[in-house]
């Protein structure tokens, strides 16, 4: 367990699994919110982790439920991705986000030694974290091309676009640490502090990029042409 003056964070177990929906909720709330895609779990598959001490859950010194993340195996055990990661709205910005990720992470590490951690994300605050955990960006070749993995991304409402780049390319960055070939989380995080500014402009020329081939261009009421991103049926 790790505790903070803020927050208590342990790895879950079965008196945690009423806390699946609550979870499960606020994952799609998040999503939505953020206008980003996310692999939807159930509350079933939540309390599976929960039971087989594959997550970790962090409540506040009042015993209100903070924050989760959970680990996942794929390629028969060579890859495991720290997944689900959600801190509840009335704790983010306290630096739980990166308390639970180091909690997964040595979680992980201690379950699955030999394994490569990898994870996708969208967000330059969690490529952050990644970074200071050892996490170095990589192409999407070196993630497991396991079917499962993939076959979560259809909930995703950018799955069209990774399909269009035959799973190649994304919205998403993806992230590897390897435990038998990595930088330490020094190297790592100096990189990242001194690129984070590329590594921001490269996510928005990226975005526009993949979006470009799903736009079109149709006339407004007053005859005047404007573009319209189609696949997600949103204005710009």
């Amino acid at each position: 367990m790790v505790t903070s003056p803020q927050f208590q964070i342990l790895v879950a177990n079965e008196t945690h699994l009423d806390f699946a929906q609550i979870i499960c909720d606020e994952m799609a709330s998040s999503a939505m919110a953020r206008g980003t895609g996310i692999a939807k779990r159930s509350p079933e598959y939540i309390k599976e982790k929960m039971r087989e001490g594959k997550a970790v859950i962090a409540f506040n010194q009042d015993g209100i439920w903070a924050g989760f993340c959970y680990i996942e195996t794929w390629s028969h055990g060579e890859y495991v991705a720290n997944s689900g990661l959600i801190v509840a709205p009335a704790f983010r910005k306290s630096g739980l986000a990166r308390a639970i990720k180091r909690k997964i992470f040595d979680l992980s590490r201690q379950k699955y030694p030999d394994s490569k951690l990898f994870g996708l994300t969208t967000g330059l605050a969690v490529m952050k974290i990644n970074s200071e955990l050892g996490y170095e960006p990589v192409t999407y070749s070196e993630l497991t091309q396991d079917e499962a993995f993939w076959a979560g991304c259809k909930s995703c409402v950018n799955y069209d676009i990774l399909m269009s780049k035959e799973r190649k390319n994304c919205f998403c960055t993806a992230m590897l640490y390897d435990p038998k070939d990595h930088f330490e989380p020094e190297e790592t995080t100096k990189d990242f502090q001194q690129h984070s500014k590329l590594y921001e402009r490269f996510m928005r020329i990226k975005k526009w990029k993949l979006l470009k081939p799903f736009m079109k261009k149709e006339k407004d009421g007053n005859g005047e042409r404007k573009k319209i991103f189609t696949l997600f049926g949103l204005f710009f």
